[in-house]
């Protein structure tokens, strides 16, 4: 029995990555499409899947925070992780986000979840995220994508980690009628 899709293969030289977008600044729904379209033109990354976007209200420490909407993206790249992350950042920062802005309001954040079966952990870069099991927001997009994806890292699907999620309840999280990352008019 499967838990639903997996992540389509890579070329040869191209491992899958899973990317989390998120924002609660301004033009929300703008700076996720900006951010998207900003990570297909990266050289060596190829995008493959996006999911729907999902709105919530703010999880983590500090004062509240204005809701954010989250979607995940699947790219084939060629880009080594820490090259990926230094592109990701170029982007935020290009999109407004001033440096030093963790856990405060952005108008953009790119994560990178997961990097086919790596398994890293150094200081500025934890492979899969290390949250990535507690946040709804990052499970419903993802496992829109790749519910049958194996997490290197505890041998559980994330459909299964989204059940066990949902089961746990907590914040909202709910679709947003109609979002999508793509610049086709039905949505705004």
């Amino acid at each position: 029995m499967t838990d639903g899709p997996v992540p389509p293969g890579p070329r040869p030289g191209e491992t899958t990555a899973a990317l989390g977008l998120g924002s609660n600044l301004g033009d929300r729904l703008s700076a996720l499409r900006r951010g998207w379209e900003a990570v297909g033109a990266l050289p060596g990354v190829r995008p493959l899947d996006r999911s729907g976007i999902w709105e919530t209200v703010y999880v983590g420490p500090g004062g509240p925070q204005p809701p954010y909407l989250n979607a995940c993206a699947l790219v084939a790249t060629t880009l080594a992780p820490r090259a990926l992350l230094a592109d990701l950042q170029r982007i935020e920062r290009g999109c407004g986000r001033p440096p030093g802005t963790h856990l405060q309001p952005r108008c953009l954040d790119l994560d990178i979840l997961l990097y086919g079966d790596l398994v890293l952990a150094e200081p500025d870069l934890v492979i899969p995220h290390p949250r990535l099991r507690e946040r709804a927001f990052v499970l419903e997009p993802l496992a829109e994508l790749a519910a049958g994806w194996v997490l290197p890292d505890s041998g559980l699907t994330v459909g299964t980690v989204r059940a066990i999620i949902r089961a746990a309840g907590g914040p909202a999280v709910r679709p947003l009628p109609g979002g999508t990352l793509a610049w086709d008019g039905s949505d705004g």
